[in-house]
Parts: C-alpha cells; sequence; structure tokens
C-alpha cells in the first residue's frame, strides 16, 4: 500500500512539472488597474527559471483640484512580487505570487501639507496569455495588506489589466 500511494504522489509531482511552458526573460508594459487610486504602473517582469519570475511595478499619481476642491494629491509606490506560473494549454498560464512593497504618498488641502510613508504586503493572482508575436496579456488580483494611514483599514486590492513587450 505504501509503494501505491508513493507512485501516486510520485505521478501527481512529474504531472505537475512536466507541463511545458514558455515565460519569457523579460517582459516589460504598463498595468491598468485601480491599484488605489494610481490607475496604470509601469510593469517590468524577470524569468527567474522556466516556471518562476520576478515582477516590479511601479506607480505614480499626481492630481490637482481633486474632488473640486482646492486639494492636490500625489504619491508613488513601488511593488514587488514573486511569481510561480503553470501552463493552462497553449498559451494560456494562470500565475500566484507574494511579496511587498513600499510607497509614499502627500496632499495639500488650503494651506495644509502632509506627508507619509508606507509599505504593505502583497499577493498576486491572475490569467495570462502569451501570443505568438513577443506581446503578453494577463488580467490579475491583487490584494494588499498594511499601508498604516495610506489604505481604509490598511487593506486595498485592484483587478488589473497589463500589457507587456516581450524580450
Amino acid at each position: 500500500m505504501k509503494k501505491i500511494i508513493l507512485s501516486a504522489i510520485m505521478l501527481i509531482g512529474l504531472a505537475f512539472t512536466a507541463q511545458a511552458q514558455d515565460i519569457s526573460k523579460n517582459a516589460l508594459g504598463l498595468r491598468f488597474g485601480d491599484s488605489g487610486g494610481f490607475g496604470a504602473e509601469l510593469s517590468y517582469q524577470r524569468g527567474l527559471s522556466a516556471n518562476n519570475r520576478l515582477e516590479l511595478d511601479l506607480g505614480w499619481r499626481n492630481r490637482s483640484n481633486f474632488n473640486n476642491n482646492n486639494y492636490d494629491d500625489n504619491a508613488i509606490k513601488l511593488t514587488g512580487l514573486y511569481q510561480w506560473v503553470w501552463n493552462i494549454d497553449g498559451g494560456f498560464n494562470w500565475y500566484a505570487g507574494i511579496g511587498g512593497g513600499v510607497g509614499s504618498y502627500g496632499y495639500e488641502n488650503n494651506n495644509t501639507k502632509y506627508n507619509d510613508t508606507f509599505a504593505f504586503a502583497a499577493g498576486d493572482i491572475g490569467i495570462e496569455y502569451n501570443f505568438d508575436i513577443p506581446l503578453l496579456i494577463s488580467l490579475d488580483f491583487r490584494p494588499e495588506f498594511g499601508g498604516s494611514g495610506y489604505y481604509k483599514n490598511n487593506y486595498g486590492s485592484d483587478v488589473a489589466l497589463a500589457l507587456r513587450y516581450q524580450f
């Protein structure tokens, strides 16, 4: 019985590792999402192995007369994620990741200035399609925890569509 269980575990492990996939060594593009009000982020992915990569996203915001008030708002945020990638079929992959980031924000309202920095932990889960041309399109969900003072109740999340050029 032990041999059967061990053989089944080995076959399942082989099935998960034997899936052919191609993740590019480098991908650069834009991630379009809410991202705590950041909107588009500059996004870079670096392949570390056949099914692992690092993703770095840089978002910034600069708004004047926000909500038709005399209110200026600016922020910058850097997110880093380590991702695992699994092939679904052909060019379709799904991925999950974990990481974190740092940011800084400030605002000015009627001559009152406020600036602060924050750190957060983040997760990521998504699906992507790897075209035959050097284009990668993905849709993902990213929850972020922490960011004391920036996120309401220390939680923020977004759903984003990303377009990246692979090289």
